[in-house]
């Protein structure tokens, strides 16, 4: 896991780039960039969220089948499931040390490129095998453009919003969450302009992939990521650039460049994911993710099917869903207002905390229950979750020194991606053996776990460069 090239690399201590970016007011500029980088995050929400009604819609149009016939003697929403998460497994851990070696535009560009291709050409499929194949492909492109987009943004924002940076990020990806729901809503089942509606749903990245060189040409290399390979040169005219944007939104000087803080010296020769001090951040942030995925997605992707199994209708627990889903692009415009005022591993443990809370309290509904009782428990699970997701990815971004981000951001963050794998068989034999009681206490403990984890090993990022971190 150590560095390639690593002789060229300075020791961290000695760069200034950092200590220019971070004086940077947070102007329209700024803003402009952070929003730009969203788009391409947009599209990987979308991904994500276009699993479940796109299986509805293959089985609509007769591509997938009822029953076992998948791979594996699975079923074909299950290996489509398999593949998704297989896709950004490879994705995460295969392939995001790239972004370290060619830079974070090119991939963010590259990554974006390839996920809506691969997606347009599963859309032209009519086998359960050949939109598999096209699923996994795509969704390594997923995987890849997630690390790329954290790094880029950890990169170019100062740390005095850092935290809010991500916070309105996360906001305009999960835009795509009632994206999907709506087009869905309208498209599957139906067949429209001659074309069977799920197909419509996989066309829509290929948006993305047409505005992409638009945004490219707007966005700056990361002049960190250009310093860190001692191209210093481009590092200084990069940052000139932005520095030129930022005054002239200012009307005025910008602030004087401060020396910088006392950091660590690391050589570029230590920089190994098994080597201290990130030894410890790595297997902290492995087992967080292994836990995380367990709660995470055990409340957002089992909800509906464990109200079920309390003896609530079907129809009224997708409409509990329905009004929860409107929580992850709301939360994220409440928790900008602080985010930069609280410690970062604070926040992953308190949105932990109460989504457990939550999830406890949500095994005693029952069909007699109020329905404004179970939305503010259910809003509860849904806040924590959204809270411990913006705060991780933030923090994660922070706790790698920029030669060797993207690469540690893609390893430990691949550990998420399997655990996603087997914690949906996990949950669902818990749930044969000890009912839904027993799975809410199984998520909650897991989400106990991460707050644990973070709470007693986890560092401090607040008020630091990402060089001094």
């Amino acid at each position: 896991m150590s560095v390639g090239a690593a002789a060229k690399l300075e020791p961290v201590e000695s760069r200034s780039i950092g200590v220019r970016l971070d004086r940077l007011p947070p102007t329209r500029y700024i803003w402009l960039l952070v929003i730009l980088l969203s788009f391409g995050a947009f599209f990987e929400i979308y991904d994500l969220t276009l699993s479940a009604p796109l299986s509805l819609g293959l089985l609509a149009a007769g591509v997938f089948h009822r029953g076992a016939g998948g791979m594996f003697g699975l079923t074909d929403q299950a290996t489509f499931v398999a593949a998704t998460f297989a896709g950004l497994y490879v994705g995460t851990l295969g392939f995001a040390a790239v972004a370290d070696r060619f830079g974070r535009r090119p991939i963010f560009t590259i990554a974006l490129l390839w996920y809506a291709l691969a997606t347009v050409l599963m859309g032209l499929q009519s086998s359960a095998l050949a939109v598999d194949v096209f699923r996994f492909i795509a969704s390594i492109g997923v995987g890849l453009e997630l690390v790329a987009i954290d790094c880029y943004l950890a990169e170019l924002t100062p740390k005095s919003v850092r935290g809010r940076a991500f916070a309105v990020s996360a906001f305009i990806q999960f835009l795509s969450v009632p994206l999907v729901s709506v087009l869905a809503w309208l498209l599957i089942p139906g067949i429209h302009g001659g074309i069977e509606g799920w197909r419509w749903l996989t066309f829509v990245p290929g948006v993305g992939a047409v505005l992409i060189w638009w945004v490219r040409r707007a966005l700056p290399e990361s002049p960190r990521w250009l310093e860190a390979h001692a191209r210093t040169v481009e590092a200084d005219e990069v940052m000139a650039k932005i520095e030129s944007h930022v005054a002239r939104d200012l009307g005025a000087p910008l602030p004087p460049v401060q020396a910088p803080g006392p950091v660590q010296p690391i050589r570029s020769a230590a920089l190994s994911l098994w080597k201290p001090p990130i030894r410890r951040r790595t297997t902290v942030l492995v087992v967080f993710h292994l836990f995380q995925t367990i709660g995470y997605f055990g409340f957002s992707n089992w909800l509906p099917t464990l109200l079920v199994a309390q003896g609530i209708t079907i129809s009224k627990s997708l409409a509990y869903s329905a009004v929860l889903a409107l929580v992850p692009p709301i939360a994220p415009l409440a928790f900008s207002l602080f985010v930069d005022k609280v410690e970062r591993k604070w926040q992953v443990v308190s949105g932990s905390l109460l989504a457990a809370t939550a999830g406890l309290f949500l095994s005693r509904i029952t069909q007699n229950s109020n329905f404004a009782v179970f939305t503010v428990i259910g809003a509860g699970v849904a806040i924590g979750n959204s809270l411990m997701s913006l705060s991780y990815h933030t923090y994660q971004s922070e706790l790698f020194p920029t030669p060797i981000r993207a690469r540690a951001v893609g390893f430990v963050y691949s550990f998420s991606r399997l655990s996603a794998i087997f914690s949906s068989y996990i949950i669902a034999a818990t749930l044969d053996r000890a009912g839904s009681v027993g799975v809410f206490i199984l998520i909650s403990m897991a989400m106990v776990v991460v707050a644990l984890t973070i709470a007693l090993f986890g560092p401090r990022t607040r008020g630091l460069t990402l060089e001094q971190i």
